[in-house]
């Protein structure tokens, strides 16, 4: 108590005067309406920035809870993005086993197995293709590839659940094709240059065709079958030994958006093959 009494006694004068400021300014206030306004519109200014303050730290707290529910939001977006790309993919699916059934004369004595690319390079002199089917699934080396536009390649390496396809964009590969509509044959190969372009060589000078024909596999081996589309015919010259020519196709497969593709399969390519050898013998 000793103490309190001395701290009055030492701050008396402070005291006193805030006492006396105080009283003043309640006078002043309550007797002239203009300093009232001025007080009571400086201290609504100062409350309102306090509210602003009050505000902006709740609302940044709160950002927490708003993110989460709009991970929330997006994780329901993706599933349901995730289960219209399956609906839009089954659709495709459906929609290009339709459309094999409208050609099926060109498919006698072969079956399909439905796949899709899941690797697809472009960039080298000998491309590859990767599938998402394999063994387990009825692929096996030798077997054709087509999409929707024409030939893509032929299977090399199977495992249970992939397959890799030398792709028609590969030097090595060498298919068999013909005009349309004619008998005479030649051999498409891929020069490493164009993506969009392949040569077909060998074809007799004889045989007559022009810019914009069709070619298309001959059947002349046990993996394509007779009259798949390879492309049109965009030009020619002569070759080396003037009795051909060379034909640059225009493929009608773009290797760009290869998406879903179809594995064909000859189902006697086996005793085709055992014929062939055993005739070699």
């Amino acid at each position: 108590m000793r103490n309190l009494f001395d701290f009055l006694i030492k701050h008396v004068a402070w005291i006193f005067f805030i006492v006396y400021v105080t009283i003043s300014c309640i006078l002043l206030f309550n007797s002239n309406p203009y300093q009232r306004s001025v007080y009571f519109g400086s201290s609504s200014k100062l409350v309102a920035q306090v509210y602003r303050w009050s505000d902006a730290v709740t609302s940044y707290f709160g950002l927490r809870t708003v993110n989460e529910e709009l991970l929330r939001e997006n994780g329901k977006l993706e599933l349901e993005l995730l289960s219209l790309k399956h609906q839009l993919q089954q659709y495709t699916d459906s929609a290009t086993v339709d459309s094999l059934s409208r050609s099926a004369h060109l498919y006698d004595g072969y079956d399909f197995i439905m796949a899709h690319v899941i690797n697809n390079s472009l960039t080298h002199m000998d491309n590859y293709i990767t599938l998402d089917k394999g063994r387990a699934d009825g692929v096996a080396p030798e077997m054709a590839v087509v999409d929707h536009n024409g030939i893509v390649g032929i299977v090399t390496v199977v495992n249970e659940h992939n397959a890799v396809a030398i792709s028609v964009l590969n030097t090595k590969l060498h298919i068999s094709c013909k005009v349309k509509d004619t008998d005479c044959f030649g051999s498409l190969v891929w020069d490493g240059r164009n993506a969009r372009y392949a040569m077909l060589e060998e074809m007799p000078r004889h045989v007559e065709f022009a810019p914009g024909d069709t070619i298309v596999t001959s059947g002349f081996s046990a993996v394509f079958p007779e009259g798949i589309m390879v492309g049109t015919i965009h030009d020619y010259a002569r070759q080396k030994d003037d009795n051909f020519y060379a034909m640059q196709v225009k493929l009608s497969t773009d290797f760009h958006q290869l998406g879903s593709v179809r594995v064909v399969y000859n189902r006697s390519q086996y005793e085709q093959r055992l014929l062939e050898k055993e005739a070699q013998q």
